[in-house]
């Protein structure tokens, strides 16, 4: 008889991290469901589940999603239920207490927790001791970031693991572009082949901070025309990122893409990554930008400081520091510095897939 695991998150679109432990789950024969609320379907799963998840933890719709949760527990009787997000994380242990006591094992992946270092007093009043109490209702708790790891292992009462991330496959990366190919993806761009051209990926919204980067623009464009800023990611402000842009007459310099699917291609026809984040838990683009064997400067935050090494494969640079972050660009697009790129490369062999989904086998079979 074949193992069952659920996964759980209050968004579908997170399934993207997890495909990849479903896939090995279901060659090694288990049983793989997953439940979210729904909103585009469930890829690599046996069955999947629409849950009224809501990412506002106050609304009744998450009652409901309680209620919903722990019908489907105590129907399929699972070997182990992994839960991600933090809304759909609590709903989630809470619905699988009484399954816990029959065996099943709870497992939660904490993609960065709201509390940190330089949070928000209000962060640390609300989610730290809501962390701490849904921890004795998890048998194995995995943080991604070291300083998260470090700070629950000596505070929470269960069962802390450290995983490195979520993974990047390489397989995305090859072939490599052609200088053809990369030419003529920069033209279709409206780039030239001889400019500097920085790339952000990332959702356009406060946290990730797209801001701080349209005013280093500013200053840049006045000594360098030929710098150029690609931000691909959906748009959550309502244009308030397109109307700067437009007030700083940066529209032929700072490239608004959208969401796109071809970010390791954007990434290839890049100079540059950089961030800018207030907060990431281990920031995916920034292990895909050193996949891509690029340079990297970053803002100081949690995760970002553990991939980038000063010095040696880019800069770290304090929150809101424009000037700062101005002149490291700067000195990257004048220098070039190709030792840069390839330690990316090589300290992003850690983070390739296929050591994560090692990790996570230990961890299934435990």
């Amino acid at each position: 008889m074949s193992k069952k695991i659920l996964f759980t998150s209050h968004t579908a679109n997170f399934q993207k991290f997890n495909r990849p432990f479903m896939r090995m789950l279901r060659k090694d024969d288990w049983e793989v469901h997953y439940a979210s609320m729904g909103e585009e379907e469930i890829l690599d799963a046996d069955k999947s589940f629409t849950v009224s998840f809501t990412r506002n933890p106050f609304t009744i719709s998450n009652i409901r999603a309680y209620k919903q949760l722990k019908q489907i527990i105590d129907r399929e009787n699972y070997d182990i239920i992994h839960t991600h997000t933090p809304v759909g994380s609590v709903v989630t242990r809470l619905a699988a207490r009484h399954a816990r006591k029959r065996g099943t094992r709870v497992i939660y992946t904490a993609h960065g927790f709201h509390f940190f270092t330089g949070a928000p007093l209000l962060n640390w009043l609300i989610y730290y001791p809501t962390e701490r109490l849904m921890a004795r209702y998890t048998d194995t708790l995995i943080t991604i970031n070291d300083e998260d790891y470090k700070r629950v292992k000596r505070a929470f009462k269960t069962d802390v693991r450290y995983v490195p991330g979520v993974g990047v496959d390489p397989e995305r990366f090859k072939p490599r572009l052609t200088k053809k190919q990369r030419n003529d993806l920069r033209r279709s761009l409206g780039l030239k082949p001889d400019d500097f051209v920085m790339i952000y990926p990332a959702e356009l919204n406060k946290n990730k901070n797209q801001t701080m980067l349209i005013m280093a623009m500013e200053k840049l464009v006045t000594t360098n025309p030929h710098i150029h800023l690609l931000l691909p990611g959906q748009d959550s402000m309502n244009g308030f990122h397109s109307k700067l842009i437009r007030e700083k007459d940066l529209q032929n310099n700072i490239h608004l893409l959208g969401y796109r699917t071809d970010i390791p291609q954007l990434l290839m026809v890049s100079d540059l990554s950089v961030s800018a984040s207030y907060r990431e838990g281990l920031p995916v683009h920034i292990m895909e930008a050193m996949m891509a064997g690029l340079p990297i400067i970053s803002t100081k935050c949690r995760g970002a400081t553990e991939l980038v090494e000063e010095g040696e494969n880019g800069y770290l640079v304090d929150f809101d520091d424009v000037e700062v972050m101005a002149a490291e660009i700067m000195k990257i697009s004048q220098n070039g510095i190709y030792e840069f790129g390839r330690c990316s490369k090589n300290r992003s062999k850690k983070y390739q897939i296929e050591h994560i989904v090692l990790e996570m086998r230990k961890l299934y079979i435990a």
